[in-house]
């Protein structure tokens, strides 16, 4: 049994047990426990530790553990009312509110109930995730000669170097020197997004796009402003004009496997996304969060925008967290000319440094034979379960997999006929609604009947084209809790007369 869930089960029963001890009186010895229940020393420190934290048990080192005193008088509820003035006071003509707005976020984060499936989320399944590679990077890790030590302010040098060449392919124009070391994607867009535009100030994003990174320039003082995504990327005619309207000095975009749409910049949109931006003077944020998420029947990926850019147009996020597990929060900024020393700076105030074993772990993990083979692994379990969820959704659902878009029609706009456009890489799918739905009650009627979605509109900086929803196949068990969970969104779309086909 998984020590977690039997150290549980053991402080359940020590819980009952403890009404015939009184107060003050010891209970048996860790030793005691463990061959009276059968269970680990581990399991006999979790339940114990969980009592104590309930207030039931104290223990005294050296003496053992003992049941509690009874509480005295509960003491007053606190009163908080106070704090709505305080955290809705503004100073006058302040533009930027101080308020974040992370639903988008916690929807995508949070552990569905026992019973739901889960097709949310962007993290992987813990079957597909690399632990027993994981734990053996970290015990090579905190054996490494100076892994304790403070670490060079930037991050460890050989893994930035190895993100380098990741980002920019060998003999490419980024260095060691050029990336700095992050606490994960998320981290890295936080300290992009502050260091790139003032509060108060416009930043192009794609639409729709991942509401993390809306929710962060949000809580920046920064100003969204929507620039459409179809099934090739990023509307580069768009971005001109959003460029000019604006005043922007900002593009955030995801080129590959683009969340939630899945869309692939394509060739020569690539060329126009830079060549417009350096028209305007502008930054280009590049979140590459899904190259390792790539699929056995994908076509060869492009290069990174980074790798093409010659003049420090780009700055490029990378993360190894989707590929691995959301424990390993390591990723990397990449960047070349004055702007990575005010990155540097922004990291450092916010954040100090990455702690150095983790970026050791990191290190280890990439430079092992497992690595390969993980990726391998990914990739055809991917493309399993992605086949699985569309072969459901057309047999189930098919009235919602012909509203889909082929690669050459626009997302959000009126669909072609043939279908659901499959991306080749990533973890979601994105499926556009009947005109008129509510995608709230779809997501809630959803939930009753057992299946976790996501609803489209938090993905949209501003009003959304139509509802839509989108489904992750990464955080499921496997084909046939996909195929289970689509059968149970089917269900929610007839309670609520949602057309099926």
């Amino acid at each position: 049994m998984h020590e977690r869930s039997s150290g549980a089960e053991l402080a359940a029963t020590l819980r009952d047990e403890l009404k015939r001890y009184s107060p003050g009186e010891k209970l048996p010895s860790s030793r005691a426990l463990v061959e009276r229940h059968r269970v680990s020393p581990v399991t006999v420190s979790r339940a114990l530790a969980e009592l104590v934290a309930e207030g039931l048990v104290v223990t005294r080192p050296g003496a053992g553990a003992f049941r509690a005193e009874p509480r005295g008088t509960a003491p007053r509820p606190a009163d908080t009312s106070w704090q709505e003035i305080a955290l809705s006071a503004e100073p006058a003509g302040d533009q930027v509110p101080r308020s974040v707005d992370a639903s988008g976020v916690l929807a995508t984060l949070a552990t569905p109930a026992a019973g739901v499936i889960a097709l949310v989320g962007g993290y992987l399944h813990p079957d597909l995730q690399p632990e027993r590679a994981l734990a053996a990077a970290l015990a090579r890790a905190g054996r490494r000669p100076g892994a304790w030590a403070r670490p060079t302010i930037g991050g460890v040098p050989e893994l930035r170097a190895w993100f380098a060449r990741e980002i920019a392919g060998p003999g490419g124009p980024l260095s060691a020197g050029d990336v700095l070391i992050t606490g994960g994607g998320q981290s890295a867009l936080t300290a992009a997004l502050r260091a790139l535009a003032a509060p108060g100030a416009p930043v192009l994003v794609e639409s729709p796009t991942y509401p993390g990174m809306l929710a962060v320039a949000r809580a920046a003082g920064l100003r969204p402003v929507p620039v459409p995504v179809d099934a090739d990327g990023v509307r580069t005619d768009l971005l001109a004009d959003a460029f000019r309207a604006s005043g922007a000095r900002l593009f955030v975009c995801q080129p590959l496997f683009q969340n939630p749409t899945g869309a692939v910049l394509a060739g020569e949109r690539r060329r126009e996304v830079l060549r417009v931006a350096r028209e305007a003077g502008a930054f280009v944020i590049e979140d590459d969060f899904a190259r390792l998420l790539v699929h056995d029947d994908a076509p060869a990926l492009p290069p990174t925008l980074a790798a093409d850019d010659r003049d420090g147009t780009v700055v490029h996020v990378r993360s190894l967290t989707k590929a691995t597990s959301p424990h390993l929060r390591v990723g990397a900024l990449a960047a070349r000319g004055p702007v990575l020393d005010r990155l540097r700076a922004i990291q450092v105030v916010d954040s100090f440094f990455v702690p150095g074993p983790l970026q050791e772990a990191a290190l280890e993990l990439v430079g092992s034979p497992a690595w390969g083979r993980h990726l391998r692994v990914i990739a055809a379990e991917l493309t399993v379960r992605r086949t699985a969820l569309t072969a459901a959704l057309r047999a189930r659902l098919p009235a919602l997999v012909e509203r889909g878009m082929r690669h050459a029609a626009a997302f959000g706009h009126d669909a072609a006929p043939g279908g659901l456009y499959v991306p080749p890489g990533g973890y979601q799918l994105w499926l556009r609604l009947p005109d008129g739905t509510d995608e709230n009650a779809l997501t809630g009627a959803a939930l009753r009947a057992g299946v976790a979605v996501a609803a489209g509109r938090p993905y949209f900086a501003a009003e959304p084209p139509a509802a839509h929803l989108r489904l992750s196949f990464a955080a499921a068990s496997g084909t046939a809790e996909l195929t289970e969970g689509v059968r149970r969104l089917r269900t929610a779309c007839e309670e609520l007369g949602v057309p099926v086909g």
